[in-house]
């Protein structure tokens, strides 16, 4: 029987980094709660044998109910009946299936009846359950909100909303609306407190809203009277229980048809205050949209690795002059160059993880107890600074990778792949949102950009260079080690310059030789340690990456501040 984990061990693996130690050491907390709760692990041997557990039942799930429903749901999609969204059939089934196996508030402690896993977990769990229908991904993420209220809410919010959640109710982020798309500090939806009842109502229209009509919604609303950017802003908890909010429209899109995109209206909905006035879009939504953009990175791996499988298996079986069209440079070129990315992506999504939760532990460990050691403050200041510049990288990345896989697996396909029978249509479709929502591909560079200016990213290439890899690996390295004189180069000039147009001008090629550099890196490390899995990808992407990077450092160096005349329109 099919499992959309176990099948691919190039998860797995993840599991098995020298990192995974402190995460789970940091989760755990000297592993106490197995004394309270008797699924807790015991020691950290028996944490990472229960993510396997968890990770093989969703790997099952996804294969043998997810998948089967997709063609089925995408056809549907959800549908509008009195101002309720109501999902397509095989949806509810969906969220059955992941509600007995348990699979919902993964995140959360056991203490409010979730599963506690680290992020690296929940991003297997999301890439799993990606693959075998990426719409459906959204509506079971978004449950990943409630990290936001268990970080900024008060205990009494906890204790009564987590609970639900970790039960299997649905949750989303309404933060855009008609006039404020990625500049959310246009947002006017009103936020009023109701001396009378005590609470806040919400009044106004929110558009682009992801599973818009869940049961309970974090709000960016406009609390400060008078008051046009973001320092107006805070957030707020509406309760679908209470009721106040209808579906006005449901989006017919191009893809991700499972996942319903709803426009809401607000009358007068009572709402609750998260965390403290003001503070909504400076501190809680870049919370709150962080964690998304690791999970749309997550969503992009698992479609880059469906888009793969079926161009692989395409290719295998479709015969042309007389052979099959694996053997043809051009198609197995195509298929190398798929699984390259699809291995240095997910070698970065993991690495980002990592790092989100080691500082995320830390934070919590300082919430609890009010204060940290020396070392554990430093600790904390690092891997904030590693997940602050690796996170813009992966989502980014990811998504840019899974459009290409996407075309590429119709490609391989020929003219079957524009026939609707067949998946890879399907996988393109959804594609095309990744890099645009939670933050376009442009803004993932707007906000690797200090990273970049900063010297931040070269210092980290730098201490990567110097890590050990196996002799086999070693000439690879070297070839990675001379692309970084070049970015030394162009990033020292582009500065000197301090030519700010021509910085932003050029802040894309940058991007993409600094991430180029970064996954061969950790590509190069996984062969190192896995050259069964990845030895092949890691050829294949350093090729990939001196391409890309010898491209970009011809057309940087070449560039003059009055050339950007020419692309003006």
């Amino acid at each position: 029987m099919a499992n959309y984990y176990s099948d691919h061990p190039e998860i797995g693996f993840h599991l098995n980094h020298p990192l995974m130690k402190r995460i789970v050491d940091l989760k755990e907390r000297n592993y106490a709660d197995a004394a309270t709760y008797p699924d807790a692990p015991i020691d950290y041997e028996d944490a990472i044998e229960n993510y396997k557990r968890i990770l093989d039942i969703t790997g099952d799930v996804a294969a043998n109910i997810l998948e089967p429903n997709s063609e089925s749901v995408d056809l549907e999609g959800p549908h509008l009946e009195n101002g309720r969204m109501i999902y397509a059939s095989k949806t509810f089934e969906n969220i059955e299936a992941t509600r007995k196996a348990g699979l919902h508030g993964v995140s959360m402690p056991r203490r409010y009846g979730g599963l506690n896993l680290p992020n690296v977990t929940f991003s297997m769990l999301s890439e799993v359950i990606s693959a075998a229908d990426a719409g459906f991904q959204n509506i079971w993420s978004l449950q990943s909100c409630i990290d936001t209220l268990y970080e900024f809410g008060s205990e009494e919010q906890r204790q009564k909303y987590i609970p639900r959640v970790c039960a299997g109710e649905t949750m989303s982020m309404d933060l855009t609306e008609p006039d404020a798309g990625s500049d959310l500090q246009r947002v006017m939806l009103k936020a009023t407190f109701d001396e009378k009842e005590n609470c806040w109502r919400l009044n106004g229209v929110k558009r682009f809203i992801t599973n818009g009509d869940s049961d309970i919604h974090l709000v960016l609303a406009r609390s400060e009277e008078g008051t046009r950017d973001g320092r107006g802003l805070s957030m707020f908890i509406y309760d679908k229980r209470n009721g106040g909010v209808d579906v006005r429209h449901i989006e017919h899109k191009l893809g991700i048809h499972g996942s319903p995109t709803c426009e809401l209206t607000y009358k007068n909905a009572k709402a609750e205050l998260c965390g403290s006035t003001r503070l909504g879009l400076i501190k809680y939504v870049m919370a709150l949209m962080n964690g998304a953009r690791l999970g749309i990175a997550a969503q992009s791996v698992g479609v880059e690795q469906e888009a793969y499988n079926e161009g692989l298996k395409y290719a295998k079986e479709r015969a042309q002059f007389g052979q099959k069209i694996i053997g043809f440079p051009a198609v197995y070129d195509m298929l190398s160059r798929m699984k390259a990315k699809l291995d240095a992506g997910r070698s970065l999504l993991y690495q980002t993880a990592r790092y989100v939760d080691i500082y995320k532990a830390l934070e919590d460990i300082q919430r609890e107890t009010k204060q940290l050691t020396a070392e554990e403050r430093q600790e904390l200041k690092k891997y904030t600074r590693l997940a602050d510049a690796f996170t813009p990288l992966a989502k980014g990345m990811n998504s840019e990778y899974a459009n290409q896989n996407a075309y590429d697996a119709i490609s391989i396909h020929g003219g079957s792949g524009f026939i609707m029978e067949y998946k890879s249509q399907r996988l393109y479709r959804d594609a095309r949102i990744f890099s645009i929502y939670e933050g376009t591909t442009q803004l993932q560079v707007v906000a690797a950009q200090r990273y970049i200016t900063n010297g931040t990213y070269l210092s980290i290439i730098k201490e990567m260079l110097e890590g050990e890899v196996s002799d086999e690996m070693k000439p690879l390295k070297d070839r990675v080690a001379a692309l970084v004189p070049q970015y030394e180069e162009v990033l020292g000039e582009i500065k000197a310059e301090n030519n700010q147009e021509k910085t932003d001008f050029v802040a894309r090629r940058l991007y993409e030789m600094t991430a180029d550099i970064i996954m061969s890196l950790l590509i190069i490390d996984d062969a190192t340690r896995a050259p069964e899995l990845f030895a092949k990808s890691a050829q294949v992407y350093v090729r990939h990456a001196e391409a890309e990077c010898c491209g970009h450092y011809h057309f940087i160096k070449n560039f003059k501040a009055e050339d950007l005349e020419s692309y003006r329109a």
